[in-house]
């Protein structure tokens, strides 16, 4: 027989595992938002990006999400004129790296939103047996 509050945590747990993972890769690319190649002409920092799968836990019969890869965005750099930068090229360009922050702020909002989604499924199902607990003392 499943334990179906057991099953709920173990789902919650690897949402709150995964969305935690997916905030430090935005944190990183919001870091490195300005981090050029080191000397001219080369690359800048690239975005990495987290792709998510299904796992099943036979144990618990429930479907956990995994991080299925850290990946690089393969999308162009862009290019400022700053011929003092150290990574500029013969025109003065440098290369910047592919990471929009309006795009990274409403990937960290998501993620946020997801997390604290878990956290309140972990709540709910403390309360439960805590109640439950509570029902077979009384």
């Amino acid at each position: 027989m499943v334990d179906s509050i057991s099953a709920a945590l173990k789902i919650a747990s690897s949402g709150l595992e995964a969305q935690s993972e997916r905030l430090r890769i935005v944190s990183e690319n919001v870091a490195n938002s300005r981090s050029t190649g080191e000397t001219p002409g080369s690359d800048p920092y690239r975005r990495k990006t987290v792709s998510f799968t299904s796992e099943l836990d036979q144990v618990a019969g429930a479907e956990l999400v995994r991080i299925k890869n850290v990946g690089t965005d393969r999308a162009e750099f862009k290019t400022e004129y700053d011929p003092g930068n150290p990574a500029a090229d013969a025109s003065g360009y440098v290369k910047m790296p592919n990471v929009n922050m309006l795009v990274e702020m409403a990937d960290m909002r998501e993620a946020n939103r997801s997390y604290e989604a878990n956290l309140q499924v972990v709540k709910q199902a403390r309360e439960i047996i805590n109640l439950t607990i509570d029902l077979m003392r009384g």
